[in-house]
């Protein structure tokens, strides 16, 4: 017998409450106890949350508020930085919409450096926490829901390993609520998947902020919606975002080959 240690890989079996069974080899009751538990706190916070402020995160709201938003950033850098955090995980950690709208205003309010580092690593954090909630609380619900692309997922994975999620997050287009939660299924590592989302996401993160940051104001967004953000460097910036992943991916082909 070898007992020497094999390789870690950059991939594991996740550990689910269906792994934990009783002696019938069934899932052990008090696990779907807790998750259902976990499940309500966080139904229950959402809606809380949605309820006392969802009102003051529409942009009609902040754009009458320009003035003010400015003031309270001046005056209070660190809680502001510190919310706006916390707000951008919360909101794509659990899928909700607005993470878009979030990226241009928090460009607009913030410095272009600031702005982009703060949304890089709430973004990368928010995937992560779908991530796992989808590996730990919702695994049943969503591959009765996205089974078929699950399948796809795992094989991609197998044929081009941590790349694929790479390339996936390069993509603006893709919904990226449907790859966590389908990736938090697969077998890879929560930390392979942290890193990897976080340089696949820095592309398209700079180029939304440089979108907000490009705003004269909320106001003309709230008026004009996206054309009144429109420039010629921007849809450079949109038409470079689109080729990159392809570029990307022609690179590592050449590089395997040699």
């Amino acid at each position: 017998m070898n007992d020497q240690p094999q390789n870690e890989n950059p991939y594991d079996a996740p550990q689910t409450e269906e792994m934990v069974a009783d002696d019938s080899g069934q899932p052990g009751r008090s696990s779907l106890g807790i998750k259902l538990g976990v499940f309500a706190v966080i139904a229950l916070l959402v809606g809380g949350l949605y309820w006392f402020f969802g009102d003051y995160l529409q942009l009609e709201y902040l754009a009458e508020q320009e003035s003010s938003l400015r003031t309270f950033f001046q005056q209070n850098p660190a809680l502001t930085y510190t919310v706006a955090f916390l707000l951008y995980v919360a909101v794509t950690g659990l899928s909700l919409p607005g993470a878009a709208g979030m990226t241009l205003v928090y460009g607009w309010l913030f410095p272009l450096v600031p702005a982009f580092i703060l949304i890089s690593f709430a973004s990368t954090s928010g995937a992560t926490l779908a991530f796992l909630l989808s590996r730990y609380l919702f695994r049943d619900a969503i591959q009765n829901r996205f089974g078929e692309q699950l399948a796809k997922f795992n094989t991609a994975l197998e044929k081009e390993g941590a790349f694929y999620l790479f390339t996936l997050r390069l993509i603006p287009a893709a919904p990226f609520f449907v790859i966590n939660a389908v990736m938090g299924l697969t077998p890879m590592r929560t930390k392979t998947y942290w890193w990897v989302s976080q340089l696949g996401m820095l592309p398209g993160t700079a180029v939304y902020v440089y979108a907000g940051n490009s705003i004269p104001s909320l106001q003309t967004i709230a008026d004009d919606g996206a054309s009144g953000i429109v420039s010629i460097q921007l849809l450079i910036a949109f038409a470079v975002l689109g080729l990159f992943p392809l570029v990307v991916k022609k690179l590592f082909g050449q590089f395997s080959k040699k």
